[in-house]
């Protein structure tokens, strides 16, 4: 071996000794195999920063760790950890414990969005207004979204790219899935519906509507061009959703005006159960498609260091066990504060003089993807405009061909009939928004103003549910429909 590859690589082995010393004695033998592979994936990534790899490795090494959009867009919102001050702790296993606290708890630019957490149960303990109960759950699902996020990822690494795509298909949203659980649980079909349709709303107008303005804003003379295969996927699905949900709609306009007739009252709730079953298949298939066979349409861009305390890990930084612990009272939590938003919305309605259509529509899909949000924004700043489609567009496919039917089909075993009719006004936004975000995206190529007009509709249809009020003074709009003993809001 040559001297200066020698040296190249004694003090890379030394680093990585010291940075591992730091931290605690190794793990015992059950885990060796573990810790092994995060040696060679933290080696890979240090060669390819510092350019030993051969030309092509680099990009082959970031391949090898299966990051999707969404792990870039959220690695924007988090931080270096110093481990400066864990250093001089003289217990191994303080240290390690205090290492997890400040890589979950700390190391990320929402971190002052922690205390609206312990906030929103002390309101619920000491039985505050219920509307500042809502606010707080809202602003606590921030950052719990994000550390969600995060720990899939740190979870993903162990578990090898394909199986880490199923977690971020999973628990990309899972905020959305909870709050839908515990809706249907407590028979609130309208805010399941109007909830899920303002997230698919949110991500194709304010959020890539957001990126591509202020995108085209800070790149102009730039060119701004995107992955016309990845949007033309993606809009495809939403399409196919757009319809599932026009077919029980336009079944019932069809069956009160008299031109067809039903074998039995319930062929609507039918209806929307098979088309479910289809969509769900279809999000295989699309699944499938994204991690097997056309896995590089989907390969983020690599975002450039920057020079800010921005971090974009490309090792665990979490052992197994522990990122999967974090993730179960992460996943609590935000059960926990899900459940306070669905129990006080309509007494948030009632106060604020707002119909729940527009709370559920306009204000939960806003601040409980706010982090989302962000990471999609920052990277149109950079001109990665393939993570930003991915973010919001794959949020919106996730929602509209995985989470909607999974809620009718858990809505069937719960007992509770929910369907795949949102109403005319509201499937007619969606089909809009879908068909407008469609055209947008056609060309390849992006600027201010394209952003500029989907935020715009975003606007009109915020406007048009704003008017909307309750009927009457229940602060619950929707109507009754009654099974047995019980009376479902639909």
């Amino acid at each position: 071996m040559p001297a200066a590859a020698a040296h190249t690589t004694t003090t890379t082995t030394t680093t990585y000794s010291a940075s591992t010393n730091a931290l605690g004695p190794p793990l015992p033998y059950w885990a060796v195999g573990r810790e092994e592979h995060r040696w060679h994936v933290g080696m890979d990534s240090a060669a390819a920063a510092t350019g030993l790899l051969e030309p092509g490795a680099k990009e082959l090494a970031a391949r090898s760790l299966g990051r999707t959009a969404h792990n870039m867009s959220s690695s924007s919102l988090r931080k270096k950890s110093d481990l400066a001050l864990l250093r001089k702790v003289p217990c191994a296993s303080l240290r390690r414990l205090l290492d997890n606290l400040q890589q979950v708890l700390l190391a990320t630019k929402l971190v002052l969005l922690f205390p609206a957490v312990i906030l929103a149960l002390a309101a619920r303990f000491f039985h505050f207004g219920q509307e500042w109960i809502f606010v707080l759950s809202l602003i606590g699902l921030i950052p719990l979204a994000e550390r969600l996020s995060f720990l899939t990822e740190q979870v993903a690494f162990y578990t090898g790219p394909t199986v880490g795509g199923l977690l971020n298909a999973t628990f990309g949203n899972v905020t959305e899935v909870i709050i839908a659980i515990f809706a249907l649980y407590e028979g609130k079909v309208l805010v399941v519906k109007c909830s899920l349709l303002g997230s698919i709303l949110s991500n194709l107008l304010l959020v890539l509507g957001t990126s591509l303005f202020f995108g085209g804003l800070a790149n102009l003379g730039k060119e701004q061009p995107y992955d016309r295969m990845q949007a033309d996927v993606s809009t495809g699905l939403l399409i196919l959703g757009a319809l599932c949900h026009s077919l029980p709609l336009m079944l019932r306009y069809s069956v009160s005006s008299g031109e067809h007739m039903m074998v039995s009252w319930d062929a609507g709730l039918e209806l929307s159960r098979a088309c479910s079953v289809v969509m769900l298949l279809a999000y295989v298939a699309y699944l499938f498609f994204q991690l097997k066979t056309h896995r590089q349409l989907f390969e983020p861009q690599e975002a450039e260091d920057d020079g800010d305390d921005s971090v974009s890990q490309d090792e665990a930084v979490l052992g197994f066990s522990s990122a999967i612990i974090w993730l179960g009272v992460m996943t609590l939590m935000t059960a926990v504060l899900s459940e306070f938003v669905v129990s006080t919305i309509e007494a948030a309605s009632k106060s604020w003089e707002l119909s729940v259509s527009f709370i559920s529509i306009i204000l939960i899909p806003i601040v409980g993807n706010a982090a989302e949000h962000a990471g999609a924004v920052i990277f149109a700043f950079k001109n990665k405009l393939d993570i930003t489609l991915g973010v919001s567009l794959g949020s919106a496919t996730q929602i509209s061909m995985f989470v909607v039917p999974l809620s009718v089909l858990v809505a069937w075993i719960m007992g509770v009939p929910m369907d795949l009719d949102f109403n005319l006004l509201e499937t007619g936004c969606l089909f809009l928004a879908i068909l407008v975000t469609t055209f947008t995206l056609q060309d390849g190529s992006s600027h201010y103003l394209k952003g500029l007009l989907l935020l715009f509709c975003y606007i009109v249809i915020g406007i048009c549910f704003f008017v909307l009020r309750q009927r009457g003074s229940g602060g619950n709009d929707g109507v009754d429909l009654g099974i047995g003993s019980k009376t479902w809001r639909i």
